[in-house]
């Protein structure tokens, strides 16, 4: 059986997930050409080695043409997305999961359906290459099981498209579906501007690739 366990010290965003896929072995040749099944345009990706902390690490980056437009969509328009590409089956299911799980967090903390709900940054271009790249390389890998350390909530205060929020943000403990959670306020890290927040989190990711990961060790 081959797992994942990601060590979410400082938080799990999708370029860090896909960052870490690249180190784990996934080909970057292998994830461009699995993102060019998605059939979307205004975007390239790029990874490069870099340093942290004096720390040999790995950088993936989704750059966006400034050009193209950044509509708000709701899930229909993201399933629809998902519908017309070529992706394998299993990558467009995992992927469709994911957002759905995101809608549905979305939609409780906002006292509306998921039919209603339109995503801001989870909508955009950069966030779709994330959370399909992240299928498509957890696919791609063979990974079977993932499991996680606890993520660094924070805490404070978010400005956003629905004005200011407290920390976590309210979606997060919907997507998470944490009854509890460790908070260590002195090792918390957390980047000033609103856009660090992770809402494709490893809560909604691993709860709604489960079925599917079980399905594939069949």
């Amino acid at each position: 059986m081959r797992i994942a366990y990601f060590d979410c010290f400082s938080g799990a965003s999708g370029d860090m997930i896909l960052a870490a896929c690249l180190n784990a072995g996934l080909d970057l040749g292998t994830l461009r050409e699995q993102l060019a099944l998605l059939g979307v345009e205004g975007y390239r990706i790029d990874a490069a080695p870099v340093r942290k902390q004096g720390f040999a690490a790995n950088q993936f980056e989704v750059i966006c043409d400034p050009d193209t437009a950044k509509p708000h969509r709701h899930l229909k328009h993201i399933i629809e997305i998902l519908e017309r590409s070529t992706l394998p089956e299993r990558i467009r299911r995992r992927a469709a999961a994911i957002f759905t799980r995101l809608a549905e967090a979305e939609a409780a903390v906002h006292g509306t359906t998921i039919e209603k709900v339109h995503f801001h940054e989870v909508g955009a271009i950069d966030a779709i290459v994330d959370i399909v790249g992240v299928c498509a390389g957890i696919t791609e890998l063979g990974i079977e099981q993932l499991y996680a350390s606890p993520l660094p909530l924070g805490h404070g205060w978010a400005n956003t498209q629905h004005g200011k929020i407290p920390l976590p943000a309210p979606a997060r403990w919907h997507s998470e579906g944490w009854t509890g959670a460790v908070i260590d306020y002195a090792e918390l890290r957390r980047a000033a501007e609103p856009e660090a927040l992770i809402e494709a989190t490893l809560g909604a990711l691993h709860r709604a690739l489960a079925p599917y990961l079980m399905e594939q060790r069949q």
